[in-house]
């Protein structure tokens, strides 16, 4: 895949809109995104960022001008200063907007379009919580600010198959599907498009990339943090509904699909539905799901609650390539470290020649393939090799290729400013398709409707001793699976 900054041309003009601009997610990644694209000259040539918010927390061009200085200054890899930062900023206006008090709104709008001149392209980015997702998708059709703008959806996008269908109605009124970008940032980050050079640039991957050559996989993303204080919003959809369904679930896509006939956005969403069509229904019986002690004293928490900070289950997937193959998914709060890795384990060879050392017969872990997320990641084989000395016996090897000291740290982007820049090009190959929002809620739901009790686990743990039956006769390749990025 190429590089974004190898890119040939900048995106068409455009007006870009941020609902939420005054929230958490436009003060630590949008704002500071953007400009970081700036200063890579990897906006448009001429473009517009249009703050908005409720009336009550309406702010003037200056005030978000503040704002976003403030924004970028704590969270941005470059400092607001010099003539990148004036040229952004001179960018930068606010327009409030409320259902059926829009005015400032479409004001702010019209004057951007005014000071760059021509037909440039609309894209709005719904930086709001999802109970004013339906509110705010109305607000544009009913304005006609909509247009033939495009339009990005935070997740989650809806917590069952009844609500994600509801909302795709929704959205399907004003904007259609080629105009949607449902983001996940998992799907940004620089390891996704290599999963994809990996397996089909390399002709000694591909033929391994199935069932008779790899025993399970393993997605594995652990989190380091607790709640954070986001008690209102946790007790309401749990790590399930937040994690898995919106990024593992996507990332097993991307991981388990047959090869697409080109890297365009048609091609790859289709192979991913697929896949997601071929999954099982989740069985109860196979999911784990966890609370750490000490949640439940969480302001905001139901002192009885039964929501999960910690959920690991088996996926299958019932077709030629991965029949017989488990998905181990793992990911929660709380725990010992904070990772994003891929684990392929890959089939012994039929008969066991060599002795091995009791490390490396301890481990049972010595043939994996393991594909780190973290920005900006890496990828490491682990395999056997003589041990130095004069009996033939086997010790653990790991060969490692690592993003960080293999190319220049400028041409990566941040998961979010990767999918920003896609959605200002129309790219949508990194963005979930509503036919496969709606496949894996009803994939999903023997797990919604008859989840199993949350297990108690202690924070720094790796969750509930359950983890370790669920993968048998496997093992996690975290914790102590391989180093931890550098």
């Amino acid at each position: 895949m190429a590089q974004p900054a190898q890119s040939p041309e900048p995106p068409a003009d455009h007006v870009i809109v941020l609902f939420g601009a005054t929230g958490d997610l436009a003060r630590r990644k949008l704002l500071p995104g953007l400009f970081h694209l700036a200063r890579a000259g990897l906006m448009p040539s001429r473009y517009r960022i249009v703050g908005t918010a409720p009336a009550t927390e309406a702010l003037t061009d200056e005030q978000f001008r503040t704002h976003a200085r403030q924004a970028v200054a704590e969270f941005g890899c470059s400092p607001p200063e010099g003539p990148a930062w004036e040229a952004f900023a001179a960018g930068l206006s606010f327009g409030a907007a409320d259902t059926g008090a829009a005015d400032p709104l479409i004001a702010a709008v019209g004057e951007a379009e005014t000071a760059l001149g021509g037909r440039p392209r609309r894209l709005f980015h719904l930086a709001v919580p999802p109970v004013a997702f339906t509110s705010m998708i109305e607000l544009l059709g009913a304005t006609g600010l909509a247009g033939d703008g495009r339009v990005i959806v935070e997740k989650p996008f809806g917590t069952d198959l009844a609500s994600a269908r509801q909302l795709n109605a929704a959205i399907h009124a004003v904007f259609d599907e080629s105009r949607v970008f449902r983001i996940d940032h998992f799907l940004g980050k620089e390891s996704v498009d290599n999963v994809l050079a990996l397996r089909f640039a390399n002709g000694f991957f591909e033929p391994l990339w199935n069932r008779d050559h790899i025993t399970h996989v393993q997605i594995d993303v652990p989190e380091h943090i607790d709640i954070q204080g986001r008690a209102r919003f946790f007790e309401g959809t749990g790590t399930f509904r937040d994690m898995v369904v919106t990024h593992l679930f996507q990332l097993l896509g991307f991981i388990a699909m047959e090869p697409p006939v080109a890297l365009e956005a048609g091609s790859l969403r289709d192979e991913q539905v697929k896949v997601f069509h071929s999954m099982r229904a989740l069985d109860p019986a196979h999911v784990v799901r966890g609370q750490y002690t000490g949640y439940r004293e969480e302001q905001g928490v139901d002192p009885a609650s039964d929501t999960e900070t910690f959920v690991a289950l088996r996926v299958e997937i019932d077709n030629w390539r991965w029949a017989g193959v488990p998905f181990h998914l793992r990911t929660g709060k709380a725990l010992a470290e904070g990772r994003h890795v891929v684990t392929l384990g890959l089939r012994e060879p039929a008969l066991r020649m060599f002795p091995l050392d009791a490390r490396a017969a301890a481990d049972g872990r010595s043939n994996e393939l393991v594909i780190d997320f973290d920005d900006p990641g890496s990828v490491s084989a682990r395999f056997l090799v003589k041990e130095p000395g004069p009996s033939m016996r086997l010790a653990e090897g790991d060969m490692v290729f690592n993003y960080r000291t293999s190319f220049a740290a400028q041409n990566f982007l941040e998961g979010y400013e990767h999918l920003l820049l896609e959605a200002m090009r129309g790219n949508q190959s990194l963005f979930t398709r509503s036919d496969g929002v709606e496949r894996l809620w009803e994939v999903a739901a023997p797990l919604l409707d008859a989840p199993p009790p949350v297990r108690p686990y202690a924070p720094g743990s790796w969750g509930p001793d359950a983890v370790d039956a669920l993968v048998a006769p496997y093992r996690w390749h975290l914790p102590d699976g391989g180093p931890a990025p550098s």
